[in-house]
C-alpha cells in the first residue's frame, strides 16, 4: 500500500511540473509576441514620423514682404535705370549735397513703428550699427540670395541664428542718411553680389530669381 501511495506522489508530482512548465513555456510565447509587436509599431511611427520632416529651408520659397502691416507702403523705390523717370527720381537719396541711387526699397509712410520680418528661411551672417543707416541686419539664404535690412530701431535676432520665413528681427526706425523718411525699413536684396528690385521679387521663388 505504501509503494503504490508513493508510485501516485511521483506520478502527481511529475505531472504537475510538467503543466508548470507548459504554463510558462506559453506564458514567455505570447510576451514575446507582444514585445516583438511593440517594436514593430515603434518602427512603424517612427517611419511615418521621419517622412514627415520637411528641411527648414526650402528653395522653392517665395519670398515675402518684410512687413505685415496693411498700412505701410513704398516710400523710396528701388533705382532702375530701365524704369520710369518717376520711379528713378523717388529713388535718389541726396545727403550732403551727394546724391546715391537708392539699391533697395524703402517701406514705412505710417508714424508709428512697425515689425520688420525675415522674407526668408535663413542665416543671420550679420547685425551692425551704423551712425548713418541705424541698425543694419544681413541674412543669407539659398541660391546666392541675401537679404539686407537697414533703418532698424532695435534687432531681436543674433548673429548665427537660423530665422525662418516671417520671423520678426526686429522694429522700423530711422536712419541719418535719408531723415525725411521719418520710421521706415530699407530692404535690399541680392543674387551673387548684384542687387535686385526687391519688388520683383514677391511673385518668383528663389530658384527662379536672376540678375537679368
Amino acid at each position: 500500500m505504501e509503494k503504490k501511495l508513493n508510485k501516485n506522489l511521483i506520478y502527481i508530482i511529475g505531472l504537475s511540473t510538467t503543466l508548470l512548465i507548459i504554463v510558462i513555456a506559453a506564458y514567455y510565447g505570447v510576451y514575446s509576441q507582444n514585445k516583438l509587436k511593440e517594436k514593430e509599431d515603434y518602427t512603424y511611427v517612427s517611419k511615418l514620423f521621419d517622412e514627415q520632416i520637411e528641411p527648414v529651408v526650402n528653395d522653392n520659397q517665395y519670398m515675402i514682404r518684410p512687413y505685415n502691416n496693411e498700412n505701410v507702403k513704398v516710400v523710396q523705390n528701388f533705382y532702375d535705370y530701365k524704369g520710369k523717370e518717376k520711379d528713378q527720381e523717388n529713388s535718389i537719396i541726396n545727403y550732403d549735397t551727394t546724391y546715391l541711387q537708392n539699391n533697395g526699397v524703402a517701406y514705412g509712410g505710417i508714424n508709428e513703428t512697425f515689425d520688420v520680418l525675415a522674407t526668408l528661411d535663413g542665416t543671420v551672417t550679420s547685425i551692425k550699427d551704423d551712425n548713418l543707416l541705424g541698425k543694419v541686419v544681413t541674412i543669407t539664404h539659398n541660391n546666392g540670395i541675401t537679404t539686407v535690412y537697414q533703418s532698424l530701431s532695435e534687432v531681436t535676432v543674433k548673429e548665427n541664428d537660423q530665422v525662418v520665413q516671417g520671423t520678426v528681427i526686429g522694429k522700423a526706425g530711422e536712419n541719418n542718411i535719408n531723415k525725411d523718411l521719418g520710421n521706415h525699413v530699407s530692404f535690399e536684396v541680392m543674387k551673387d553680389g548684384t542687387y535686385l528690385n526687391p519688388e520683383n521679387c514677391y511673385e518668383t521663388s528663389i530658384d527662379k530669381l536672376t540678375t537679368n
